[in-house]
């Protein structure tokens, strides 16, 4: 019997240094995998808040890890400064994702809350539930590492709890410095099947790429696959009708969510 993606092509958009999990997945399930990074995981151009941060964590009731991204890039400047994991141990950890979870415990760092639901709204219902109500949130200290740009969502709605809360930039997102916008033409009006977004960044820089607030057109006749609905919402304003979106909000499901469209549809 045929694995489900046999004889499909999926075009990819994760930036090149996380994508080999991604590929793995999709060829296991028999596709032809493209990969086209429209985003680059690069440092910060400065350093200065998240330094202080560090220098001071025993000043923060809470640290709230968004990516494993953000976990990798605070521990090399924790590194960097000379502290120690351990400086952590008296600080709550809130992860959001599994898998940023687990790149913690792999530091040897304790995880004290997973939201069920990786985004905004499920990490503030969490965090709320194991403080014990709203009200407890109300003068705690968090510190938030994340990208240069993020949702302020999150955030804004701890400030209204009456919380405290320091966004420090810990890593970059940008356009990769050698796209080639021929190649992924070529691909995408080739035998390309479906296109799977795993950030709202990828969809937004392909528009960038095709100097478009519209990219139905670009996309015409592929699956649109997307990692959750935040990055689905992104699709829907550059004009995308979104076909694939898992329930869970990792690789490893919307890779089984583009596997199971094609059974589907196939059947």
């Amino acid at each position: 019997m045929n694995p489900p993606l046999a004889g499909r092509t999926v075009v990819i958009t994760r930036a090149a240094s996380q994508s080999n999990e991604f590929i793995k997945l999709l060829e296991d399930y028999g596709a032809t995998v493209l990969s086209c990074p429209t985003i680059e995981i690069k440092e910060a151009d400065n350093y200065d808040r998240l330094d202080e941060a560090i220098d001071h964590l025993y000043g923060y009731d809470w640290i709230i890890f968004t990516s494993t991204n953000a976990v990798e890039f605070f521990l090399k400047r924790l590194a960097h400064l000379k502290h120690n994991v351990s400086e952590l141990d008296d600080v709550r950890v809130c992860a959001i994702g599994e898998a940023t979870a687990d790149r913690l415990r792999s530091a040897q760092i304790h995880v004290d809350v997973v939201p069920g639901v990786s985004k905004a709204e499920g990490v503030f219902a969490a965090l709320k539930e194991f403080v014990g109500g709203p009200e407890n949130l109300s003068g705690l200290n968090i510190l938030l590492p994340r990208a240069a740009t993020g949702r302020d969502h999150l955030p804004k709605a701890l400030e209204e709890a009456s919380a405290r809360v320091d966004i420090v930039t810990a890593y970059q997102t940008a356009m990769p410095a050698e796209v080639d916008r021929g190649r992924l033409s070529a691909m995408l009006a080739g035998s390309a099947d479906c296109i799977a977004f795993t950030s709202s960044s990828t969809v937004r820089n392909l528009a960038l790429l095709f100097d478009t607030q519209d990219l139905s057109n670009t996309l015409r006749g592929l699956a649109v696959a997307c990692i959750g609905d935040v990055t689905a919402a992104t699709a829907a304003e550059f004009g995308l009708q979104v076909d694939i979106q898992p329930t869970e909000f990792n690789v490893a499901a919307l890779a089984k969510a583009i596997a199971d469209y094609y059974v589907k549809e196939s059947g």
